[in-house]
């Protein structure tokens, strides 16, 4: 196999460049106060499948990129999303003990460090984000505000308060996509938009585009995972399995079926797919992630 075309060896370096990154943006634990900054190093570092900077940086390879705003994304949304996880994780919310394989950060510390390692986490994405670069300061402008849009009310914020109002209950299949589409899919789409604004010379159109395949990839990435909740264990999930059942939250499966459900994130992931036939060969990775998302074991 050529190796350009290796998506293991490409997601390899992706992770090991977002581990670096985070390293150099994250505080040290030398810096006061020690333990937070412990305990956001602890719950950022050495772990997660890292999609979010993947398509970041896939993105990014549509057009002429700015190297150090591509670098600046890929960390302040791992950033977001470690924050997401944190919160996610604690007692108010889904109450998990493990996360990534470990631990999750209340219970590694205690619930006050993980609420403040998740505010701390949130308000330093935005810090790298904003840090200066070569890229135009209206499209830099431009990828504050699709992060901040992406973690607010109106995207992830708004989906687990969505979520969390609807245990126990029946949705029909509407609601339950407008809940995933910013539960999770705002940050996926935001990951997307994020590497192709950090490329001047993409132009709103091809913005728009691309867009709409990140919305069909969050919804396939999210109707998988509900899969993966059912058929998975705790090992290779590396969280607790059948979390979502335990707790008696609307889901896919629960909708349709494991099978149905399967199916349609394979039909969401090849819509998603045909749209990015005007990019060519420059959205390879974009396509192979894709494919990833669907085929995951964990």
């Amino acid at each position: 196999m050529n190796p350009t075309n290796d998506l293991k060896t490409w997601q390899q370096r992706a992770q090991a460049q977002t581990e670096l990154l985070l390293e150099r943006f994250l505080p040290s634990e030398g810096e006061i106060p020690h333990t937070l900054h412990e305990a956001m190093r602890y719950a950022a570092l050495d772990g997660g499948k890292r999609l979010r900077p993947m398509l970041v940086l896939a993105a990014s390879e549509l057009g002429e990129a700015v190297h150090e705003a591509v670098e600046q994304a890929m960390a302040a949304i791992e950033m977001i999303h470690v924050y997401s996880l944190v919160h996610d994780d604690m007692p108010a919310m889904d109450n998990d003990s493990l996360r990534r394989g470990k631990p999750t950060c209340h219970v590694q510390y205690d619930e006050a460090t993980a609420l403040l390692v998740g505010d701390a986490l949130q308000t330093q994405a935005f810090d790298v984000l904003g840090r200066p670069t070569e890229l135009p300061a209206t499209r830099q402008l431009a990828m504050l505000s699709v992060l901040a849009k992406a973690g607010g009310s109106a995207g992830m914020a708004g989906g687990q308060a969505i979520d969390l109002a609807n245990v126990g209950k029946q949705m029909v299949q509407a609601d339950l996509e407008q809940m995933h589409s910013l539960k999770t899919g705002a940050l996926i789409r935001a990951a997307v938009l994020l590497g192709a604004t950090a490329c001047p010379d993409l132009s709103d159109a091809e913005l728009a585009v691309l867009d709409a395949y990140a919305a069909k990839l969050g919804l396939a990435f999210q109707v998988i995972d509900d899969v993966l909740d059912c058929e998975a264990d705790t090992a290779t999930l590396g969280k607790t399995a059948g979390k979502d059942a335990d707790n008696d939250k609307p889901t896919y499966v629960r909708l349709m079926g494991l099978e149905a459900a399967r199916s349609y994130a394979h039909k969401l992931v090849a819509e998603a797919v045909a749209l990015l036939e005007p990019f060519g060969d420059k959205a390879l990775r974009l396509r192979q992630l894709a494919g990833f998302a669907v085929a995951r074991k964990y």
